[in-house]
């Protein structure tokens, strides 16, 4: 039984190009050639894809995008069970980052049925290596909120994240988001926006949020991601405890407590009865 699924594997989530159709791989056009069934976000999208790229489709397609995917589970799930392969497909990149797949995929593997991966393009790692930010540690944020007031305490809560942040964006939000994520971390915060990634108008801007910000108010097409430095430590509140935890490492790794004190309190650029304080009390005093 394993060595047939791993022959063929019943669902394939496969990602597909981003914007040049040259970049798609020997497997995922073996993949569309011959799956049973090609379940598309866009199925209008997939065939002018596959007219590109000169492939004909010996399979069903079906449609599967946000409004339809529940509906579709149960039909899709039954090709499975009966060894038909199924592959899930978006308009563009990998399934499933911001895009449907998740409750298919999700429904499968509660099954058992076996699921594997072609992999390929996606935007946001294009965005994240092509930036010049640190990405040895990254988080992907995808679409914030629509609405103004959900997007900013969203940002707010992100402000003291360490790691560089990936978002997708559309064009008319473009601006709005950038003044909003300048405001949040601050109009300095190093920041790169990248438009049509892979095509012929590519376009990557890098600068602070604020000039970014300025910037966009022009107005942008095509697709977006924005890649934003992590806070640097000395941007992050630490809290009390953090103080207190930070002391205590150091003194468990051989530093006296009075350097350790000196070191945390210098690292935060507090003064050093504040982190005194903290330890004193064991993280339980209050900071300002």
């Amino acid at each position: 039984m394993w060595a047939r699924h791993h022959r063929r594997m019943p669902l394939v989530l496969a990602a597909t190009p981003i914007g040049n159709t040259a970049d798609a791989s020997p497997r995922l056009r073996e993949q569309l050639e011959t799956a049973d069934v090609v379940a598309a976000e866009d199925t209008r999208r997939l065939r002018r894809l596959t007219d590109a790229l000169g492939l004909r489709l010996s399979g069903r397609l079906v449609s599967y995008y946000d409004a339809v995917e529940q509906a579709r589970i149960p039909g899709l799930l039954e090709e499975l069970r009966g060894g038909r392969t199924v592959v899930l497909v978006t308009d563009a990149g990998m399934p499933l980052v911001s895009d449907p797949g998740f409750r298919l995929v999700a429904a499968a593997v509660a099954e058992g049925l076996p699921v594997t991966v072609v992999p390929g393009p996606s935007a946001a790692l294009a965005a994240l290596a092509v930036a010049g930010l640190p990405a040895d540690r990254w988080c992907f944020e995808g679409f914030l909120p629509r609405r103004a007031g959900e997007r900013r305490r969203r940002l707010a809560a992100l402000a003291d994240e360490q790691r560089t942040l990936v978002f997708f964006e559309s064009p008319h939000r473009i601006a709005a988001t950038l003044a909003d994520i300048a405001a949040a971390f601050g109009a300095d915060r190093s920041a790169v926006v990248c438009r049509e990634l892979t095509k012929t108008h590519e376009e990557v801007r890098r600068g602070g949020l604020g000039e970014l910000a300025e910037w966009a108010e022009a107005g942008l097409r095509g697709e977006i991601t924005v890649v934003v430095d992590g806070a640097r430590p000395s941007q992050v509140q630490a809290t009390p405890a953090d103080l207190s935890e930070e002391v205590e490492a150091l003194v468990a790794a051989g530093t006296t407590r009075r350097d350790a004190v000196d070191a945390v309190a210098a690292e935060h650029g507090l003064a050093r009865r504040v982190v005194y304080d903290a330890v004193k009390t064991g993280g339980q005093t209050s900071i300002g």
